[in-house]
């Protein structure tokens, strides 16, 4: 099977990458620590060119391998924008940019990667340049919340391979298309092969240059599961970040705080402070999650509004206690 080759490739290549780029971005690439830090000492950063890298090359070359129903032009766009946001993560991993000039480009990167995603209507009571920018708002805010969620060793691991597992699977199943499984595959690949190098205590970190074009990536193939119908499966799949994301961005908001500032007002950073292991964090959210998979998967198996509503509630629920758990201290 494709996926299955893409997967294993991207795999290998991503753990290749990260093993002969270590000691260049030990060198060049410290983390040191800050008020968002949850690490205590100075740690490599820029794993995620590896992770990038390997899913879009592998990605490339398998769907050039499907010939001409792969959607090869679609994910060019994807890939040029992604690579561009990869680019402006790793300067700004080395040397702050002004905030303005980041959302600028990210707004473009989304614009392109939109291009690319061929999705119809989603909301035909809304004119067609009111639902564009609507999505182009939700893409901006989706690469810039996994940005913020990514500060937590294999955190980002326990939010996206499930994510791209059922991306895979679902393409599998003919209710996602052939080319967005194949791109789901080679990202989960290339994530599993940077895992090791995250388990905490980390050694490495992704860094902006991972996490801004990997939720380009996952953006762009939510957007076409909602294009194929799936509107309601993805919300589920990503419903944790985007609540402790939205959430927090909310609540400091309310605060007047600055929010482009770091910080550590995040749920799963709480509930550090509050006396939660990060392995049991990461196994929560993991298990999170993989609930919320089954639900998205299950949304797409019965076509009923009344069964999508009542999913996305026990989603909710099931988000909602995570949350209220990391609130409190042990």
């Amino acid at each position: 099977m494709l996926a299955v080759a893409v997967l294993l490739a991207a795999l290998a290549l991503s753990y290749g990458l990260i093993v002969a780029l270590r000691p260049l971005l030990q060198r060049y690439a410290l983390a040191r620590p800050n008020a968002r830090s949850s690490h205590r000492i100075p740690t490599p950063q820029g794993g995620g060119i590896a992770v990038v890298a390997a899913a879009l090359v592998c990605a490339g070359a398998g769907l050039a391998l499907a010939g001409p129903a792969a959607d090869l032009p679609g994910f060019l766009l994807l890939a040029a924008a992604a690579v561009g946001l990869a680019v402006v993560g790793a300067v700004d991993d080395i040397r702050p940019l002004p905030a303005s000039l980041r959302l600028v480009i990210q707004a473009l990167a989304v614009a392109f990667a939109l291009a690319g995603a061929g999705v119809g209507t989603l909301f035909p009571a809304l004119p067609a340049a009111a639902e564009w920018l609507l999505v182009a708002l939700a893409g901006i805010w989706f690469v810039n919340l996994v940005n913020f969620m990514d500060g937590l060793d294999w955190m980002t691991v326990a939010e996206m391979a499930p994510v791209t597992a059922a991306l895979a699977l679902f393409a599998a199943f003919g209710r996602l298309d052939p080319a967005s499984g194949v791109i789901a595959a080679a990202l989960l690949g290339a994530l599993i092969g940077f895992a090791p190098f995250n388990r905490p205590v980390a050694r490495l970190f992704l860094g902006d240059v991972g996490s801004l074009p990997i939720g380009l990536i996952v953006g762009f193939l939510l957007y076409r599961l909602a294009g194929e119908g799936g509107l309601a499966a993805a919300l589920l799949l990503p419903l944790y970040y985007l609540c402790d994301a939205t959430i927090t961005l909310l609540r400091r908001l309310s605060r007047g705080e600055k929010v482009w500032e770091a910080h550590r007002s995040h749920f799963y950073q709480r509930a550090t402070d509050n006396g939660w292991s990060v392995p049991a964090v990461i196994a929560h959210v993991a298990g999170l999650n993989g609930l919320l998979a089954l639900l998205a998967g299950l949304t797409l198996a019965v076509d009923a509004p009344v069964w999508q509503g009542a999913a996305l509630a026990a989603g909710g629920a099931l988000v909602g206690l995570v949350l209220f758990r990391f609130s409190v201290r042990r």
